[in-house]
């Protein structure tokens, strides 16, 4: 395994885990990039890096961002957004991996990139609701913010940093286990 199939993993995976925050803004992020030159996608990837998909996705980033800071809408939308990360996370996943059998891209694209988006998303679901069971919506426009700030901000280090990207969601991922762990219900002992 060459160092560009290692560092494009770890962009996928970085990418993978910004659509758990929001599935359109890495997607944007990796058209800009392959329209610009930063990043060569796959072959029959390469329609990403055009400038109707810059538009298209673009567009589409602005829209999700601005949706999710309308309380009870930001819930409708992530019962369409966690199967939609499962498969953005996968396609950002299998676009970006270069020089590996197409068994283990896909393999790895559904393991590790739409796994990855779907637990992060599935919890950002769960928080969503209890902010607004809690709160009664009034503060999801703070987590709606946290979230698209934590995409920009893993998106952004997976084009230009996928080392440093990779870290991250190891970091997020042990977060989200850590806070998963105190809020599950304890088994009683029998």
């Amino acid at each position: 395994m060459t160092s560009e199939t290692i560092i494009s993993i770890f962009l996928g995976i970085g990418l993978a885990a910004s659509v758990g925050f929001r599935v359109f803004l890495p997607l944007f992020a990796l058209s800009l990039a392959a329209y610009s030159g930063l990043w060569e996608l796959n072959d029959s990837w390469q329609w990403i890096g055009s400038l109707a998909a810059v538009i298209v996705l673009g567009v589409a980033t602005v829209v999700e961002i601005f949706a999710y800071f309308i309380p009870w809408v930001d819930n409708l939308l992530d019962s369409f957004a966690v199967p939609l990360a499962a498969i953005a996370g996968t396609a950002v996943m299998v676009s970006t991996v270069a020089h590996l059998d197409p068994v283990v891209t896909w393999s790895l694209a559904i393991i590790a990139g739409g796994g990855t988006a779907t637990a992060i998303k599935g919890a950002n679901a769960a928080g969503r609701v209890a902010s607004t069971a809690t709160t009664g919506g009034l503060a999801n426009p703070i987590v709606s913010t946290v979230e698209t700030g934590t995409a920009a901000v893993v998106t952004a280090a997976s084009i230009f940093a996928p080392i440093v990207a990779a870290v991250l969601v190891i970091i997020i991922l042990f977060i989200i286990f850590r806070i998963y762990r105190k809020i599950r219900p304890k088994r009683r002992k029998q």
